[in-house]
């Protein structure tokens, strides 16, 4: 289930905020996303490292470029009680390496293509240690 390989560990910003501080908050927890916390959007909004690079390729100001401006828009979310196939397909359609996960309108975690292999690791070694030794 995706609660159970979600980081809980979520670093967040306000779209104001500009991706150096972003790129900072996120270097300081060594994670590879921000959730994107604004009281005037539908849901919440995420930035990852990519974007981040995106601007950095083009030559951007990372002091003066908005998080507001670099974010996805579509995020997609998760709930706690998904199975881990569901969160990979969803990351999947949706183009995605992170899914911010939320249970009603709170913001609980967030999950990445990393966590879901590392939670299935453990099961592919005993698969493969299983069919070893038939």
């Amino acid at each position: 289930m995706v609660s159970e390989a979600m980081s809980a560990v979520v670093v967040s910003v306000g779209p104001g905020h500009t991706l150096r501080q972003a790129a900072q908050k996120m270097a300081e927890r060594g994670v590879g996303s921000a959730v994107i916390l604004d009281p005037d959007a539908a849901g919440p909004g995420m930035i990852a490292e990519r974007d981040i690079v995106r601007a950095v390729s083009k030559g951007l100001d990372l002091d003066s470029e908005l998080v507001g401006d670099h974010m996805a828009r579509d995020t997609v979310v998760a709930v706690p009680n998904w199975p881990l196939e569901q969160a990979a397909q969803m990351m999947l359609r949706g183009r995605c390496r992170h899914l911010v996960v939320v249970d009603g309108s709170e913001v609980v975690g967030v999950v990445s293509i990393r966590d879901i292999v590392a939670a299935w690791e453990p099961i592919a070694i005993a698969m493969h240690e299983v069919g070893a030794s038939a």
